[in-house]
């Protein structure tokens, strides 16, 4: 098998797991509330990430990192998977999934945002362009097409797009990041994975876990968190052309969306639809580059 198509098979493995995720939020937040789903998804998760650094014997790895990066990438479990994803399942816990998946894909402009005063780059008419035409797409699904600004639930609105900045800062910062990814992977949810357990000590209980929702954990832990971030890594590294594969990751969403209609059995609204057409239409906008 040539590396070109071992890419794409990689990444379209990455690409359906992603896919199905949303469904397996909804699935598990019947049960269990945002930090407790979080909590064993995100031990799950570092198990994966234990046993891939091991197996490939990336743990060495660890010997070359001074204490300052090492510290650093433990302290970005803060953002990733704590801060994150216990508001992003907030989210999905107060609005239907389609519209916390929609708005949650917000991140690639909030990282366009973030550029600029993080990286220091220039923002140019065309990412001003793509981000208000993205803008208009998150009014469309937050309203459901109706423009009067009467949201259906304005606290998951409000954190569905607070996520996406959470999650668009983390990747910024992780830009300067010089450890290996999963290395780094693994440390932010060694940190993070604490920091989990103590606010659910703290503030919550250990709840009474069923067959679904432990399910649950275990599908989130690996296929969101874990082995999907493994298979991208592996895609892009072999790919001839990288951008043009990383393009494909959008067709998640639409994907995400088929999976909720027919898993979770949400009616998909024709403004969920149209909105994410045009946060994806904005979205390749700010990223064009002219040659």
């Amino acid at each position: 098998m040539n590396t070109e198509k071992k890419a794409y098979i990689l990444a379209a493995f990455a690409i359906l797991f992603w896919s199905t995720v949303a469904s397996a939020f909804k699935i598990g937040l019947k049960e269990l509330n945002p930090i407790q789903l979080l909590c064993f998804s995100s031990i799950f998760s570092l198990i994966i990430f234990l046993i891939f650094i091991v197996t490939t014997k990336k743990i060495y790895l660890l010997r070359g990192y001074s204490k300052k990066e090492i510290l650093s990438n433990l302290a970005m479990g803060a953002l990733n998977p704590f801060l994150y994803y216990l508001i992003l399942f907030k989210a999905y816990s107060l609005l239907p999934a389609q519209e916390a998946l929609t708005l949650n894909y917000t991140w690639a402009l909030a990282v366009a945002l973030l550029s600029i005063p993080i990286l220091k780059q220039k923002i140019s008419i065309l990412t001003l362009t793509g981000l208000l035409i993205s803008f208009f797409g998150v009014i469309i699904i937050a309203t459901k097409g109706r423009f009067n600004l009467e949201f259906s639930n304005t606290l998951g609105v409000v954190l569905a797009l607070s996520s996406s900045l959470v999650w668009a800062s983390y990747w910024t910062i992780n830009t300067r990041n010089k450890i290996d990814g999963i290395i780094g992977l693994f440390l932010n949810f060694c940190s993070g994975t604490a920091l989990i357990l103590i606010y659910l000590l703290i503030f919550d209980e250990m709840p009474q876990y069923s067959t679904i929702s432990l399910l649950s954990c275990v599908y989130i832990g690996t296929f969101e968190m874990g082995v999907t971030f493994v298979l991208w890594s592996a895609a892009m590294k072999v790919a001839r052309n990288a951008a043009t594969l990383s393009s494909y990751v959008y067709l998640s969403p639409f994907l995400s969306l088929f999976f909720i209609s027919i898993v979770i059995g949400e009616k998909i609204l024709l403004s969920s639809l149209a909105g994410l057409c045009f946060i994806i239409a904005g979205i390749f906008i700010s990223r064009y580059r002219r040659k």
